[in-house]
């Protein structure tokens, strides 16, 4: 049996620039329910899923509680344990409930920033090959910058949840 359903459709949204948080014109993407995180050993399977494909660069936490975004990198958060309500977008976006099995794909410039967890909250996070992540508060001197940075973010080759067929390639080049 497959850990991923893959049938799902990610759900899509798009976020304003509010001059501080860049966002950006791709389409954020949220697989609700889309690995199976009953086995036990939820991180591990997160995590080779995304090495499978192609997001190799990880990590395991939660999210930050201060808002913040990623000027020169896409970042997937595969949640393994627990729930969180979570602001993307920045302080003008949408806040979601995130919970076990679900999968959040950031464009670069996303804000993101954890409103409430639960005590047993667990992430992974994860990358695709290409600049190193770096934790961007958003102030207008980095926005600035973000908005030179966030156009040379190479669009991935895979999908993180469904590989290089995915929903994430399609979506995110009829978008750039």
């Amino acid at each position: 049996m497959s850990v991923v359903d893959t049938s799902i459709e990610p759900l899509a949204f798009v976020f304003a620039d509010d001059g501080l948080v860049p966002n950006n014109p791709l389409p954020f993407l949220v697989y609700k329910g889309a690995v199976d995180v009953g086995s036990g050993h939820s991180e591990k399977t997160i995590e080779g899923l995304f090495g499978a494909n192609g997001w190799g660069d990880m990590w395991r936490n939660g999210v930050y509680d201060y808002l913040h975004y990623h000027g020169t990198v896409h970042e997937a958060l595969g949640i393994a344990r627990g729930h969180a309500r979570v602001r993307f977008g920045g302080n003008k976006g949408k806040e979601f409930e995130i919970s076990a099995g679900d999968v959040a794909i950031l464009p670069a410039g996303t804000g993101h920033q954890c409103l409430s967890a639960s005590p047993d909250f667990s992430v992974v996070g994860a990358y695709p090959p290409g600049a190193k992540m770096h934790v961007t508060r958003p102030t207008p001197e980095n926005h600035a910058k973000a908005l030179k940075t966030i156009p040379e973010v190479k669009l991935p080759k895979s999908d993180p949840v469904l590989g290089k067929d995915g929903p994430l390639v399609r979506l995110w080049k009829s978008s750039a």
